[in-house]
């Protein structure tokens, strides 16, 4: 497989182009996140954050954690612990930077980890996060169990996903900036072919929200609900664990 060839069929070649997608635009993905949505993905971050119930002694999982912005608002608006893991090592060598610039360093370390397949014992977690990395899985619904079975007892997931507006006129300005706009920007600012021109077509492709909540309850979690974000462009997903570990 080339970098040439977008994948976007579910699999181990899914999983390997993603993973080869995200360590080539590390050096430039905080940049294109927060140039590409105008600054919005930092108040939906934090929107998502605010829906964790987590205490200052909770320990709190960031899976597909990229580069570590999420971890860093979990750490800083609820005190926490969190662990950051992530399948491409790349992300996690700029988000290590992030940390050896912070002054008083937040309560987070990162290892390289396969989100379907999670290093960690059953019920170890209080919280899991999930920050616009849950529709890049292999296989969703693996991932979805593997996040089940490392929250505790009462634990929560918070998934922050794209998808695509309500709106119908909204939603044609949003997928023509999406599918035309967004993808030259991209490209000329990171110099990757594929990187977002996948964007676009992998959240075409991510199920509705209905659906996605079902896959949700079929992994295990209870009391699942949802919040929609600027006309449903993206929104929050909250599940609970109440089986046992």
């Amino acid at each position: 497989m080339t970098k040439k060839e977008m994948v976007l069929t579910r699999g181990t070649e899914r999983k390997a182009y993603v993973k080869q997608m995200f360590n080539d635009i590390a050096h430039r993905y905080d940049f294109l996140n927060h140039f590409l949505s105008g600054g919005v993905d930092i108040y939906w971050r934090k929107k998502a954050v605010s829906k964790l119930e987590v205490q200052p002694d909770d320990v709190v999982l960031d899976l597909a954690c990229g580069t570590g912005d999420f971890a860093l608002e979990t750490a800083a608006a609820k005190n926490c612990r969190v662990v950051g893991t992530d399948i491409a090592s790349q992300m996690l060598v700029f988000g290590k930077q992030k940390l050896e610039k912070k002054k008083h360093v937040p309560k987070i370390s990162y290892i390289n980890g396969d989100g379907e397949f999670l290093p960690f014992k059953t019920g170890s977690f209080k919280g899991v996060t999930i920050a616009f990395g849950i529709r890049n899985m292999g296989d969703i619904s693996a991932a979805l169990k593997e996040m089940k079975r490392i929250l505790s007892r009462k634990g929560q997931a918070i998934i922050l996903e794209f998808s695509l507006p309500v709106n119908p006129l909204f939603k044609r300005l949003y997928l023509f900036y999406f599918k035309h706009i967004l993808p030259k920007i991209g490209r000329a600012v990171s110099s990757d072919s594929q990187a977002y021109s996948y964007l676009p077509a992998s959240v075409e492709k991510f199920p509705a929200v209905s659906e996605f909540e079902g896959w949700m309850s079929e992994a295990g979690f209870s009391r699942v609900e949802h919040w929609k974000l600027l006309n449903g462009v993206a929104v929050i997903y909250r599940g609970i664990n109440e089986e046992k570990s």
